[in-house]
């Protein structure tokens, strides 16, 4: 079976201000980078691929933790979040009201105006799973690493999350012959450097 070790991308000055950034390409900030320079990948992946998504945010993050070889994979771009992007959740809570927290309650199904919802993200991500041959560290986003999780604990994200994850962490789950993720461990501390 084949595993996959995912990992979020570092901060950016957006996370810090809990704007909602999709798919613009924003780099990674002061912060993110002092912090991820202090992280390794545990040796026990030392022999995993290294992909990442085309954002700067994913390539820098997978180059502070000694990425080799990296490739870029279009299918673990972060959500596009289409007219929401640039907003906080507080904003969009605070301008759309009682439309906001309905779209809210739809879990995979919730699409912000011109984006995807998670249950496109977790089909895009499905057909890379099933193309995918050997061990793997994927360094993508939130979105992706959340659709992800719907596929393995079966969650369609109108309900808490089954397991909490750290979003510093890595988190390892390991594919079927169809490409199904299953978990294995989640929350793998980043080993200090």
């Amino acid at each position: 079976m084949v595993k996959l070790l995912v990992i979020r991308h570092g901060k950016t000055q957006w996370n810090l201000d809990k704007k909602i950034q999709g798919q613009r390409d924003i780099p990674l900030c002061a912060e993110g980078i002092a912090e991820l320079e202090t992280c390794r990948i545990p040796g026990e992946f030392s022999a995993f691929q290294w992909i990442s998504s085309p954002l700067i945010r994913a390539q820098q993050t997978a180059q502070l933790l000694g990425a080799k070889d990296l490739s870029l994979e279009p299918s673990l771009i972060e959500m596009d979040w289409g007219g929401w992007d640039g907003y906080s959740l507080a904003e969009l809570r605070s301008k759309y009201g009682a439309a906001m927290t309905i779209e809210e309650t739809k879990g995979l199904k919730m699409c912000p105006p011109g984006g995807e919802s998670p249950a496109d993200v977790a089909m895009r991500v499905g057909r890379w799973l099933k193309c995918l041959r050997h061990d793997t560290i994927a360094i993508t986003h939130k979105g992706v690493i959340r659709a992800l999780k719907s596929l393995a604990y079966d969650w369609d994200m109108t309900d808490k999350s089954p397991v909490k994850f750290d979003w510093s962490a890595g988190h390892l789950f390991e594919l079927d012959t169809e490409g199904m993720p299953a978990p294995v461990r989640v929350n793998i501390r980043l080993k200090s450097a």
